[in-house]
């Protein structure tokens, strides 16, 4: 892969950079990162939670940046000590980040994606984390499992790769069942939904009743199909700073 993206002088459309803080979710829960958040998706998600990143209507507040210059930002708020990056939106997959991870890497940073699994790029291959999420019958999304494939194949056997799935109901939790079953080589990750949205201020108070209540049931769930590969987490920074933007 080359750094095409810095030659073209395509941009990336930035919904926000910050950090470090941790990583709130999946595989890297608890670890130490700077987010680059993307504007644009193309799904959406009935119960998404960045809005801001996702929905035209927000498309003012998305900031075209080269790679060169969010790796400045990177730098910057890591005191320019490697550092985790983790890409997210939106669906980041929809963005030229191949120039990014290019530059990072140069300098001892890794990279971690989260997308829904719904567009392939080959930069895929250059990551050091691949989460990705497919979207459950409470999304109101409808999984295409050969473009889901397709990001499989892009990304080879480079990048650590997992599946994590958002659980609010039974019916989710039976499309969890049936997604991990289809790729069985690929640890899981089971999240209680969070049903209280943030305004693009990020004031949306969280559920937190009704986001422990889903997080036992869906642990006792687990554990009464003897599910025992998969591993069940909060989202653990929505119950330090509830639905706050920029954390």
């Amino acid at each position: 892969m080359t750094a095409k993206d810095l030659d073209t002088g395509e941009t990336i459309r930035i919904s926000e950079i910050f950090g470090p803080t941790i990583q709130g979710e999946g595989a890297l829960i608890g670890q130490p990162t700077v987010f680059v958040r993307t504007g644009g998706c193309d799904y959406r998600c009935s119960w998404c939670d960045t809005l801001h990143a996702v929905d035209s209507r927000y498309r003012d507040t998305w900031v075209p940046m080269r790679a060169d210059e969010v790796f400045a930002q990177v730098e910057a708020l890591s005191g320019a000590q490697p550092i985790m990056v983790s890409l997210s939106g939106g669906n980041p997959a929809i963005q030229p980040l191949g120039g990014l991870i290019t530059l990072g890497q140069a300098k001892g940073y890794r990279f971690a994606l989260e997308t829904q699994g719904s567009i392939a790029q080959d930069w895929f291959a250059d990551l050091d984390v691949l989460t990705l999420s497919p979207k459950a019958p409470s999304s109101g999304m409808e999984t295409d499992w050969a473009k889901f494939d397709a990001c499989l194949t892009a990304a080879g056997c480079k990048p650590d790769t997992a599946l994590k799935i958002v659980v609010f109901d039974e019916a989710d939790y039976a499309y969890a069942r049936e997604s991990a079953a289809r790729y069985p080589h690929l640890p899981v990750y089971l999240q209680p939904g969070n049903h209280t949205p943030p305004d693009i201020e990020g004031r949306g108070a969280p559920d937190f009743e009704g986001l422990n209540q889903r997080l036992l049931w869906l642990i006792e769930r687990a554990a009464e199909d003897k599910w025992y590969e998969a591993r069940v987490l909060p989202q653990l920074h929505v119950m330090i700073w509830g639905n706050k933007r920029g954390v």
